[in-house]
């Protein structure tokens, strides 16, 4: 799997090079000395990394980090350049990585590697999106956000709907909605850092926790961005689309029931609706937290709430693209513990109904769309029960493992001793 993500990379350096922008590897590279652009994700990564430590090897990889910030943060302030942090984690990072090699053997340096790769992975998963973003709008001139925008009707769109309610809950509830929405990452890694809690004592990761499921969504995703490339309602629709935009009616007027058709496009807006990877992650994030405290279980579920609502509220996406991003997260949540367990029937049918509902949900959106607005009462509840079907099929397909898996051995009952 470490080599094909290493391929994966590269091939996508090469098809960024292509277009003339900055591919994964080297945005990545460029951090180690320029102003990161989420310091708050390379501290959750060296978070990440140091579930292999020690407690008082965690202080000091923090205590460095923060030292390393200092130094940068003075040197770009008598330099001019505005405060940024987040360096110092990625030194950190490397450091360990230097020091696995250097000064670790066996198992020691199994597992301090097995480390800073879980932190990079997670900055990478973020750099390969930026780059898929930025093909999908170089490559996708035209966008679907017409047939979006009317199968949504079905759904008595969401959107509007949500925008009207996000405004009228003013500044407060618009900075709470917007921190959510950009650090989602931060919130997964509160989750994973329960699940992988005991690697410093054990000496081993668990088969699966939420970081694979979380970059899996990431690496795959983004690919579906090529084939139903939208930007979104405050794009298409509101004053974030400039020119471009079909009308400023967002969130004020839902859009009239019209015959949809493509719509040319800027090179610049991502077109990355459909299907919603952050209400993919938020659904990961929320079936993650179900078996931690109840702390952690009441923050997942905030979690994918205020995140459904933030997608919808901001405009950044259609109703039609949660359901698509729900069940586009269950699917692979499901595949990645099948693979886990074994591939059995009931892993498999859960996988494959997944995906087959999901590639329905494409088809229809795209060339079912007049039918669907103009029949709400039919396709509206169609919808819902599409999404509650593949739910229930997760459910029924990991339960029973989970409860095996959980259940104590049964000691058999002492028989007594004969008279």
């Amino acid at each position: 799997m470490g080599a094909a993500a290493l391929v994966f990379l590269v091939a996508l350096e090469f098809a960024a090079r292509h277009y003339d922008l900055p591919g994964p590897i080297t945005t990545q590279a460029q951090e180690v000395i320029l102003a990161p652009k989420s310091g708050a994700l390379l501290y959750a990564s060296l978070a990440l990394m140091t579930v292999v430590l020690t407690w008082r090897q965690r202080l000091v990889a923090f205590a460095a980090a923060i030292g390393i910030d200092a130094v940068f943060l003075l040197v770009r302030w008598a330099a001019g350049a505005g405060p940024t942090f987040g360096n110092g984690p990625l030194w950190v990072i490397l450091a360990c990585a230097v020091i696995a090699v250097t000064r670790r053997s066996g198992r020691e340096r199994e597992l301090l590697l097995k480390g800073v790769g879980l932190g990079l992975l997670l900055v990478t998963g973020r750099k390969t999106g930026d780059t898929w973003l930025l093909i999908t709008s170089k490559t996708r001139t035209a966008v679907l956000d017409q047939y979006a925008a009317t199968a949504d009707h079905a759904l008595g769109d969401p959107s509007w709907l949500a925008g009207r309610l996000v405004a009228a809950t003013g500044p407060v509830g618009t900075h709470l909605l917007d921190y959510v929405y950009i650090q989602l990452a931060v919130g997964a890694v509160v989750v994973a850092l329960y699940q992988l809690r005991h690697v410093a004592v054990e000496r081993g990761f668990p088969r699966h926790h939420l970081v694979r499921t979380f970059l899996v969504i990431g690496l795959i995703g983004p690919a579906v961005y090529m084939i139903f490339p939208t930007v979104g309602p405050v794009f298409a629709y509101g004053a974030d689309g400039g020119h471009w935009a079909m009308a400023n009616i967002w969130p004020d007027t839902p859009p009239a029931l019209a015959t949809p058709r493509p719509m040319d496009f800027d090179a610049v807006t991502p077109r990355n609706c459909m299907p919603s990877l952050h209400t993919a992650w938020a659904t990961a994030i929320f079936i993650h937290s179900r078996k931690g405290p109840r702390a952690l279980r009441y923050a997942g579920a905030f979690w994918l709430v205020a995140t459904l609502g933030a997608t919808l509220g901001f405009g950044y996406h259609y109703g039609v693209d949660l359901i698509a991003g729900a069940v586009f997260a269950l699917t692979i949540e499901g595949a990645l513990r099948a693979y886990d367990r074994g591939w059995d029937r009931s892993g498999i049918q859960q996988v494959a109904y997944g995906a087959a509902v999901f590639v329905v949900l494409l088809l229809s959106y795209r060339y079912l769309a007049v039918q669907m607005a103009g029949h709400p009462w039919v396709f509206g509840p169609l919808l819902v029960l599409a999404l509650v079907s593949v739910i229930h099929g997760y459910l029924r397909a990991t339960r029973p493992r989970e409860q095996k898996a959980a259940a104590p051995a049964q000691q058999p009952e002492a028989q007594p001793e004969p008279v």
